[in-house]
């Protein structure tokens, strides 16, 4: 696996403008949730808006403009929610910020469009939200989530790494997950670490339990000793099981049989 640095946006030929690029992770920090921005369709919210819900949240940080990465990142994620079973709006919402200051809500509003459309059959309305805000939320929430950029000037752009953040439903930093492609195991668990469990089948629950995240791998990862645990545990239920069926069926015919012979009279002994 590629190291970090790799995904952030060369914008010229020197690496000038990626000094202080990239993450500091601030797993389990709280996001600022009285940040304002506004949303894609131009109304003036408060961030905590979107975190009263009993589900967890993908946070994206991005701006419109970007020729390249981002557009990649955002792919890479529609990509991956539509294998996912979970339901954007229902167990889980997108938020996606800009980093840019001067981007337009009509701008913003045509992205958001775009990638909502992508979404699968039976997500809401509001699933994907796209923001816009003043530099002081920006910078805000950046410094929050450890998401270091640089504007380059000569070109207009932002230098930024490629990555998504997974917030719990009250706004902890849960996961980092980096790249432009996400696997959809990676999204799924991600996701049942977010919510602590609130979401997801039984099946989900025990996978999580069965995997751990390596930063090493950028992802998650199979932990054997898990596997054996859980492999051991399955074994003395199923040996349970078995010796209960055999008793239960032992019970069974002795109460068959003890239906099926006639009492003896004691005349007929005599």
């Amino acid at each position: 696996m590629l190291s970090h640095s790799v995904y952030s946006q060369v914008i010229s030929d020197t690496l000038a403008e990626l000094k202080n690029v990239g993450i500091v992770e601030h797993l389990g920090d709280q996001v600022p949730l009285d940040l304002r921005f506004r949303n894609h369709s131009g109304e003036d919210v408060e961030f905590e808006d979107y975190f009263n819900a009993d589900h967890p949240n993908i946070l994206v940080m991005h701006y419109s403009d970007c020729p390249m990465l981002c557009s990649m990142v955002l792919n890479g994620l529609s990509n991956s929610l539509k294998e996912i079973g979970f339901v954007p709006g229902h167990e889980f919402k997108i938020l996606t910020v800009s980093v840019d200051p001067n981007e337009s809500t009509e701008r913003c509003q045509q992205t958001q469009e775009r990638y909502a459309g992508y979404l699968k059959a039976g997500a809401v309305k509001d699933a994907w939200t796209f923001f816009t805000g003043g530099q002081a939320s920006i910078d805000a929430l950046t410094d929050a989530i450890g998401f270091e950029y640089n504007y380059v000037v000569d070109t207009g752009e932002f230098a930024h790494t490629a990555v998504i953040f997974l917030l719990t439903e009250s706004g902890v930093i849960s996961r980092y997950l980096y790249g432009i492609e996400f696997k959809e195991r990676d999204l799924r668990l991600a996701l049942l670490e977010a919510s602590e469990g609130k979401i997801g089948t039984t099946v989900d629950r025990v996978l999580l339990y069965c995997f751990r995240y390596d930063p090493n791998a950028n992802g998650y990862v199979a932990v054997a000793s898990r596997i054996m645990k859980l492999g051991g545990i399955i074994t003395v239920i199923g040996l349970i099981l078995m010796i209960s069926m055999l008793r239960l069926n032992d019970a069974r015919r002795e109460k068959k049989y003890k239906s099926t012979v006639k009492p003896v009279e004691t005349s007929e002994i005599i």
